[in-house]
């Protein structure tokens, strides 16, 4: 039997999917420990992998980690609809005592200065039956850990926590989520971030993802005209960026140490496209967000 442990009787399970995280080379080890603080269990989705994912996930905390192994469905490839339906799995698997879901992806970390900031926005609209979940800033790493990307191709807000509501479920490509017949998440904004480091990796890696990756958003047509993975090359997928400032998450400070690759680029030769500058001049100038939002903001 659960015993709740903290004086708000609140209790939050993480839940996450992966499948090939060593030959992709996915930080998902990171990702779980870095939330694990704050979760009282934990269920990861271990799909049918080329290589030894579920021996690493075993690796990390078997006290907390409850794994369910699945298949993959490889016929779900257009727009990564597998990827919401491997999320879905382990949303699913969350215990009915569960307050709190806490979703992250296998290439995202949280930096361990917001945990508290998580936590009190938790137990502040635990019992808000108006809020469905939580809103996250987000800091899309790109070539290396010294960018981010500022242009309207990334998204700058995303769901990450939900509450533990059945009618919840992954929508699109487990970008984030939606409830009951298609409708919007009302959500709350918090003070954190995720750190996205999805375009983080050794180059040949991270043409070994892509490549993947083409085979979950397209068709067989498509897949035969992808370049070698030793052919990718960062400069080819640029969009606008800036210099990050901020401080790492403590537990990729190792990936950071190990980074044997080089990604220069100067900034000061970016160029904003002409529908950044119009959604920017819409927003800025005349209060109109044509930003992409795939949630309801809430007043509360």
């Amino acid at each position: 039997m659960y015993i709740r442990t903290n004086i708000f009787l609140m209790k939050v399970t993480g839940f996450t999917f992966i499948r090939n995280a060593v030959k992709f080379d996915y930080p998902v080890v990171e990702a779980i420990t870095s939330i694990l603080p704050i979760c009282d269990d934990f269920v990861v989705a271990v799909g049918n992998s080329d290589d030894d994912t579920l021996g690493l996930i075993k690796s990390i905390d078997p006290n907390k980690i409850k794994i369910i192994e699945t298949v993959w469905d490889d016929n779900l490839r257009e727009g990564g609809r597998v990827l919401a339906e491997e999320t879905n799995k382990a949303f699913a698997a969350i215990p009915e005592d569960t307050d709190w879901a806490f979703y992250i992806q296998g290439d995202e970390v949280v930096h361990e200065k917001y945990l508290d900031n998580i936590k009190a926005a938790m137990e502040k609209y635990k019992n808000n039956d108006k809020v469905d979940g939580l809103l996250f800033n987000y800091h899309h790493f790109y070539g290396s850990f010294d960018y981010v990307g500022v242009s309207s191709n990334w998204y700058f807000h995303e769901i990450r926590v939900i509450k533990n509501n059945k009618n919840f479920y992954s929508y699109k490509d487990a970008q984030g989520f939606r409830k009951d017949d298609n409708q919007k998440l009302v959500v709350a904004p918090i003070d954190a971030y995720m750190y996205h480091y999805g375009w983080v990796r050794p180059p040949e890696k991270m043409g070994l993802k892509q490549n993947n990756f083409e085979t979950l958003y397209r068709s067989d047509k498509v897949i035969g005209k992808q370049l070698p993975a030793e052919q990718f090359t960062y400069d080819t997928h640029l969009r606008e960026l800036k210099l990050f400032n901020g401080t790492h998450p403590k537990v990729i400070q190792h990936r950071i140490a190990l980074k044997n690759w080089k990604f220069e680029i100067d900034i000061s030769l970016n160029k904003t496209s002409l529908k950044d500058k119009f959604k920017s001049f819409l927003k800025f100038k005349l209060g109109i967000d044509t930003y992409y939002k795939n949630y309801i903001v809430g007043k509360f």
